[in-house]
């Protein structure tokens, strides 16, 4: 009697959920390298302060003016609804929690997301497209720990100092449109709007910059990294970058909110 030992033929469903595990699994691994790398020698300090000057220093014109636009438009559509209740005096502290807490550190990783996510994303694509790594990696240099290792690090690094960058910027709007309706000091305005602030704010928004930095950092390299061949597949791995850093600091906003309001007081 004949045994049939053929396996059926696996459904999309199937096949699908084997990609989605495999590409879990390469991500891990990707991750776990970066763990590994990042504190054995040699260290690329030359390759990671230039990798901090163009994540940090070259995105500060636009963080300039997003932020400054950002404080500028918050108050100026904050000031009707607390001119109801004649409360217009919280405007200030109401500026700087709502710039500190949630806009600075949001809106900077957006603009990261677009900006450096994407450069990250089409730079190592279009090297692995002309085999630039592979390259490296003949030549005897170690292309994980000089074009990764590197990139990730000064994201992480140049995040936090973009954030309070963000968060001035936006309170200087604010101050400008507040001083033009408010008989409001600039010292005044500095006092009242760090009044409502706590240690805990400050600390939640640089955590928050430095887990959007690795996050974006590491799905740009990611994504430039295992780019596809070919001019087609470098513009994925840019937009690709772009897309699914904002979609993970979305999440990552969340997940940080319900942690940090368990230690905040009520």
């Amino acid at each position: 009697m004949d045994i049939n030992t053929t396996s059926p033929p696996k459904t999309v469903f199937s096949l699908r959920l084997d990609a989605m595990f495999t590409r879990l699994y390469n991500v891990s691994v990707f991750v776990g390298q970066f763990f590994g790398q990042v504190f054995r020698p040699p260290y690329e300090f030359r390759e990671i302060i230039w990798q901090a000057y163009e994540v940090g220093v070259r995105s500060l014109p636009l963080i300039s003016l997003t932020g400054f636009i950002v404080g500028i438009v918050f108050a100026n559509q904050s000031r009707p609804s607390l001119a109801e209740f004649g409360a217009t005096s919280w405007l200030p502290g109401l500026t700087s929690v709502a710039i500190v807490r949630a806009l600075a550190p949001l809106v900077t990783a957006l603009i990261g997301a677009g900006r450096i996510g994407s450069s990250i994303g089409a730079e190592l694509g279009s090297m692995r497209v002309t085999e630039q790594i592979d390259a490296m990696a003949v030549s005897g240099t170690n292309p994980y720990k000089f074009l990764v290792v590197s990139r990730v690090v000064a994201s992480t690094l140049m995040m936090p100092v973009l954030v309070m960058y963000m968060a001035c910027m936006g309170m200087l709007g604010a101050y400008l449109n507040i001083s033009q309706h408010e008989a409001v000091s600039f010292l005044g305005y500095i006092n009242q709007a760090f009044k409502p602030l706590w240690f805990l704010d400050i600390s939640t928004s640089l955590i928050k910059a430095v887990v959007y930095g690795f996050t974006i950092g590491m799905v740009g390299c990611y994504q430039g990294y295992h780019s596809a061949k070919g001019t087609e597949g470098v513009g994925k791995s840019a937009s690709a970058s772009v897309v699914t850093s904002m979609f993970l600091v979305f999440i990552e906003e969340i997940l940080i909110l319900q942690v940090i309001n368990v230690f905040r007081p009520n």
